[in-house]
């Protein structure tokens, strides 16, 4: 039996009171407080572009890729695991298992939209870095517990956008009265 999937609305289309309150709702498993003793691997992996493939064909439900992703840990030694109360199986991420691909400016603060339909506002606990990918810094998000999305180019724009257009000198954003510096150069 298929499960429908209706994808939330635009971004744009949200208040951040409303984008807050989606990304409350998202009710994930407690992934972090399960120590199965089976352990696998799942034949999964997640691209650098953020597409999921199972031995070696692409995952395209977006319902499943949510389900997923909604079980995915990361160890102390950056090595990815869905993880379930009865087993924890190997999964292979090739840069990070999120893709941030909309952004939202809205009221002084930043929402992302994932790959994985999520929500994100950008503030302490979910704070931005930017890192190398390709030899070019790109910004990245915490999503949550130690888990990243990188952003998407579009994304990277208007963040780089927004961050010269606060200073030049000292390119950054704030987002929940927070500061978060970005190397824009390359």
């Amino acid at each position: 039996m298929s499960v429908p999937y209706d994808p939330p609305p635009s971004l744009g289309d949200l208040s951040l009171n409303q984008i807050a309150e989606l990304a409350a709702q998202r009710k994930l498993p407690p992934v972090e407080s399960w120590s199965p003793a089976k352990t696998g691997d799942s034949e999964m992996r997640i691209s650098a572009d953020g597409r999921w493939f199972h031995q070696g064909g692409e995952i395209t439900r977006p319902a499943m890729v949510r389900a997923f992703s909604s079980l995915l840990r990361i160890e102390p030694d950056n090595s990815y695991w869905l993880v379930t109360p009865q087993e924890k199986l190997s999964i292979d991420v090739a840069d990070v298992p999120f893709i941030a691909v909309e952004i939202q400016i809205r009221d002084g603060s930043i929402a992302f939209r994932l790959n994985t339909d999520d929500m994100v506002v950008t503030g302490r606990d979910h704070p931005i870095e930017t890192r190398a990918f390709g030899g070019t810094p790109v910004p990245y998000l915490h999503v949550r517990a130690g888990l990243w999305a990188r952003c998407a180019r579009p994304v990277y724009y208007e963040l780089a956008e927004l961050a010269l257009g606060t200073s030049p000198e000292k390119p950054g954003i704030w987002s929940e009265g927070d500061f978060f510096a970005l190397d824009v150069t390359g």
